[in-house]
C-alpha cells in the first residue's frame, strides 16, 4: 500500500513524516484530486470555501467506502463532531493540535485499513489449510477435525479462517471483533470474543482447556497455532 494521504492545505505534492502527500484549496478541486491521486487517508477541514467539510465528505463516501477520513476543525463541540461521524468521518482532531498525536492517530488508521484487507482476502480466499488434524476449507467454509464437521457457525468460521491465515500472529480481541463485524455492528448479545473462542475450542480441541490449536496469549489475545 502507497503511504500517501490528501490535504486540503497545499496543490504541490511534497512528503511528511515518511508520507506523500498532496493537498486542495476546496471541496472541488478536492474531489477532482481525489479521483486522480486516490490516497489511502484524507485529512479534511470542515471549513471549506462553497461547501464545508461536512458535506464533502457525504460527497466521498458516496463513491468511496473505505478510505479513512479525518476531520481537522476548530470547533470541539459535540454537535459538531456528531455531525463528523454521522456524514462518514473516522476521526476528528481539534484545533491547535499536536503534530506527532496527529501523526499517530494517521498511522493507527492506515494500519486498521491495512489490516481489513488482509482480513478480506483471507476471508475469500479458495483452497485448504491443514493444521495437524485440522483442515480449513475455505470456499466451503468449513472446518474438519481428523477429517470430521467441527459444524462451525459463519462467525466461528470467520474467526477460525482469519487466525489461520496469519498463523503464529497474535491479535487482540478488539481487533478481531473489528474485522469480523466492523466498528459499530456488534450486538450486545455477541460482543465477547472470548465466548466464541471457548465455543470453538469445544468444537475443535480434544481438551478444549488445553488447546492446541487456538491458544491464548496472556494479556494480549489469541492466535493460531504455526507449528504442532
Amino acid at each position: 500500500m502507497t503511504r500517501r494521504a490528501s490535504t486540503a492545505s497545499s496543490a504541490r505534492p511534497s512528503s511528511r513524516g515518511g508520507y506523500a502527500y498532496c493537498g486542495a484549496r476546496d471541496a472541488e478541486e478536492g474531489l477532482a484530486l481525489l479521483e486522480r491521486e486516490r490516497p489511502d487517508l484524507l485529512l479534511l477541514d470542515i471549513m471549506l470555501p462553497g461547501m464545508n467539510g461536512f458535506e464533502l465528505c457525504g460527497r466521498i463516501r458516496e463513491r468511496e467506502r473505505e478510505m479513512p477520513i479525518i476531520f481537522l476543525s476548530a470547533k470541539s463541540d459535540i454537535v459538531d463532531k456528531s455531525i463528523g461521524f454521522r456524514a462518514g468521518g473516522d476521526d476528528y482532531v481539534t484545533k491547535p493540535f499536536d503534530i506527532a498525536e496527529l501523526m499517530l492517530r494517521i498511522e493507527a488508521h492506515l494500519r486498521r485499513r491495512r489490516d481489513a484487507i488482509e482480513f478480506s482476502s483471507c476471508t475469500t480466499r479458495e483452497g485448504t489449510a491443514v493444521i495437524g488434524d485440522l483442515e480449513i476449507r475455505f470456499d466451503a467454509y468449513q472446518v474438519l477435525v481428523k477429517g470430521r464437521p467441527a459444524n462451525l457457525t459463519a462467525k466461528e468460521f470467520e474467526i477460525v479462517a482469519f487466525l489461520a491465515t496469519h498463523p503464529g500472529k497474535v491479535f487482540t480481541r478488539g481487533q478481531i471483533q473489528e474485522y469480523i463485524w466492523g466498528d459499530g455492528e456488534v450486538d450486545a448479545k455477541s460482543n465477547s470474543i472470548t465466548v466464541f473462542v471457548r465455543k470453538i475450542r469445544e468444537k475443535i480441541e480434544e481438551n478444549p482447556s488445553e488447546p492446541r490449536y487456538l491458544l491464548t496469549v496472556p494479556r494480549v489475545g489469541y492466535k493460531m497455532t504455526d507449528s504442532l
